[in-house]
């Protein structure tokens, strides 16, 4: 595509690189965590999420650069990130055998029909959170070319020293080709506990993303996530139905006001029937021009991720040169599938994603 410069693929080493944080997911199923007996635990983080989906389902060559403590928890993640075929880029700590560091537990259970899902972390010293602009050398990282750079609202979050980081690494990542990415991915409890006393977690937030957001091509968010996590006000519009884009697409002239560098804005919709039940669509808005995914009700297994598997597969999309719809479908595809699975990373396969993506349904295949 025109409105994308992508590095060739045979001119790169890696078609993708992510940063941000690792973490183990602890999840109980769907029963209430005080009741529960046993944890299933899931290897996870936005960031990496979408590096190791874009390996497994579609195929790219991809890597992560994060934090990695070495102790079991440690083991345990490194062990699955080769599993997904993504190239590790990490920044090794020692765990003192008591407080850390450590990487960080998300526990999450699914809920059931009327009951929501509900999620809580620990993320006490944790390795990422460490993490400086000088943790990684990118020079040596970038050498033989990267297509595309991604990082996220969640880690962006983690300490005051992350953001210079992002942005050193988005500066680099430029220098040499790459398209930027990001998802907003406001999360108020991540930005309340990192702001000091006095001040606005809100406002300490909208600084931070601005920040990062004015070095991004391509962003990933919904209406709330640009007006909470960026601070930007859209015009007046009233809607009825969720999976309408209409305010979505008023916001689009003033984010490229306010970051007029961004080619592209991308989010889900989803309606949210029962815990299990979602109506479900999503959005691109590319160069001016809005595009809209089918709308379809998912059986929802595990939701967590989900959003995750939209950007691989709308990445995947715009990595191979597809037009701006099927990208956008093959998002909304992929993100679909990605509910109907245990886990925060794909299980799907690349001719299942397109198949859903052209029209497909659950009739069983023989």
């Amino acid at each position: 595509m025109a409105s994308f410069p992508l590095i060739n693929k045979e001119d790169a080493s890696l078609d993708f690189l992510s940063l941000g944080a690792l973490v183990v997911r602890l999840d109980p199923g769907v029963i209430p965590f005080e009741y529960a007996q046993n944890l299933d635990l899931h290897v996870s983080g936005g960031e990496y999420n979408v590096a190791a989906n874009l390996s497994r389902a579609f195929g790219q060559r991809t890597a992560i650069a994060s934090a990695m403590v070495d102790y079991p928890v440690g083991q345990k993640i490194e062990s699955e990130v080769r599993r997904m075929g993504v190239q590790a880029f990490y920044k090794r700590f020692a765990h003192d055998g008591v407080r850390g560091p450590n990487m960080a537990h998300v526990y999450s259970d699914r809920g059931q029909g009327l009951r929501a899902p509900v999620v809580f972390y620990n993320r006490s010293n944790e390795a990422a959170s460490l993490l400086t602009k000088d943790s990684f050398d990118w020079d040596a990282i970038f050498t033989q070319k990267v297509r595309w750079f991604h990082s996220g609202g969640i880690f962006s979050a983690l300490s005051p020293t992350i953001p210079s980081l992002i942005i050193h690494a988005m500066e680099k990542a430029k220098e040499q080709g790459a398209i930027i990415s990001f998802d907003l991915n406001y999360r108020e409890k991540l930005w309340k506990s990192v702001a000091e006393s006095g001040q606005d977690p809100q406002q300490v937030a909208q600084e931070t993303l601005s920040s990062i957001v004015e070095h991004v091509d391509v962003l990933i968010g919904n209406e709330e996530d640009l007006q909470l996590g960026l601070g930007l006000k859209g015009p007046e519009v009233h809607k009825t139905d969720k999976l309408d884009p209409s305010s979505f697409y008023a916001m689009m002239e003033t984010v490229s006001k306010r970051f007029p560098q961004i080619k592209a804005v991308a989010t889900t919709m989803r309606e949210v029937q029962s815990t299990n039940r979602h109506r479900w669509s999503a959005v691109l808005h590319l160069n001016g021009k809005g595009y809209q995914a089918p709308t379809c009700d998912l059986d929802i297994y595990d939701r967590v991720g989900g959003g995750d598997g939209f950007a691989s597969g709308l990445i995947y999309g715009l990595l191979e040169g597809k037009e701006p719809e099927e990208a956008l479908r093959l998002g909304w595809a992929h993100g679909a599938l990605l509910t109907s699975y245990p886990g925060d990373t794909t299980m799907a396969t690349l001719a299942q994603v397109e198949a859903l993506a052209q029209g497909g349904s659950a009739r069983i295949q023989r």
